[in-house]
């Protein structure tokens, strides 16, 4: 039973839609030790990483730089975009993956890195803060240390 519950909460974790705010949760509402469940959402939330952003890059390589269309469309997000990289480049990924929302997470920044050509050796410790940061606010937030004030309360 625990090796399934372990796997299911592993796979919410995975998934870009749910990622840590659904594993974390799932977890320890399965009966997981919560510091098992946060350690190792977090762990497979942060490996998430690496699969989007090579990917992408092997995505872009194999196919995607035959079309010059979307090769010079890549090139001015890329131009348009490196202001930006270089002033908030690292803290802004952070705080990106690091708000508990939807839409945001590891899979959002690592498209977006990716996107702006930011260089993955600043990418992953930022996606991994942010990972960190996210995680223990969801697990805050299970725990009932943290509680949100909810619509008509």
């Amino acid at each position: 039973m625990m090796a399934r519950d372990i796997a299911l909460t592993l796979l919410l974790t995975i998934l870009p839609i749910s990622e840590l705010r659904g594993g974390i949760p799932l977890g320890i509402s399965l009966g997981l030790d919560p510091l098992l469940t946060l350690s190792m959402a977090g762990v497979a939330n942060a490996l998430m990483f690496w699969p989007i952003f090579f990917g992408l890059r092997l995505f872009y390589d194999r196919l995607l730089s035959r079309i010059p269309l979307f090769d010079r469309y890549l090139e001015s997000v890329r131009r348009r975009g490196k202001p930006k990289v270089d002033r908030y480049g690292f803290w802004g990924l952070t705080f990106l993956v690091a708000l508990p929302l939807p839409i945001t997470g590891v899979y959002t920044g690592t498209c977006l890195a990716w996107l702006l050509g930011m260089d993955w050796r600043k990418a992953f410790p930022a996606a991994v803060l942010g990972v960190t940061i996210a995680g223990v606010i969801v697990f805050l937030i299970t725990m009932g240390v943290i509680r949100l004030p909810l619509p008509g309360t």
